[in-house]
């Protein structure tokens, strides 16, 4: 990825959100497990919400991972098997398992990842970027679904009514379709925040 960078060519695939953050340098959030396992950010977040009951749900500071059939007992902090989840330790148990769903599973292959880049691009040279225009720089602009965002916009206001058939509305929608590439993400961005 560095190498291709270097010679100005991009990449095909798109990598997740926190990877771009990796190689920044930049914090992990709790919200970025969102992107990767949506089902495991709501059970994590269903912890929070259950205030001093979660202690009855019998989690300890533990995960089982699979890998190739074989399943194994992996402690989030050091005894980890012997510490129940409580309301008091709560935030702890959240951070334990961000760090190793987001960095411990492969942490490995992530080094070995970001020495390779560094090898090529220095790391001070990335300081410029945020983690999107990271990843505008190495993949290019993504493929616009335009179908697709007019069909999943929500609309507010005095337009909430009508919607997409809203004369605005229809305007709107008219001369977005005639935006170039670049215009068309960088309102999709824009309004997004994305």
């Amino acid at each position: 990825m560095g190498k291709a960078m270097f010679d100005r060519q991009l990449v095909k695939g798109h990598m997740v959100k926190h990877l771009y953050k990796h190689i920044l340098g930049w914090p992990i959030m709790f919200n970025d497990l969102k992107d990767i396992d949506e089902e495991y950010y709501n059970s994590l977040k269903g912890l929070k919400d259950m205030g001093a009951d979660v202690e009855y749900v019998g989690v300890d500071f533990t995960v089982m991972e699979e890998t190739m059939g074989v399943k194994r007992t992996v402690e989030l902090v050091p005894c980890g098997a012997d510490i129940d989840v409580t309301e008091d330790n709560l935030p702890e148990y959240i951070e334990a398992c961000l760090k190793y769903r987001m960095l411990g599973r492969y942490e490995d292959q992530l080094n070995e990842l970001l020495l390779g880049f560094f090898d090529v691009i220095p790391e001070p040279l990335l300081t410029i970027f945020d983690f999107q225009e990271l990843e505008l720089l190495m993949c290019g602009l993504p493929e616009i679904d335009m179908e697709d965002w007019q069909q999943n916009t929500e609309y507010s206001g005095e337009y909430d009514r009508e919607g997409p058939n809203h004369e605005v509305c229809v305007w709107f929608w008219e001369i977005v379709t005639e935006y170039d590439h670049e215009m068309k993400a960088r309102l999709l961005q824009f309004v997004t925040g994305t």
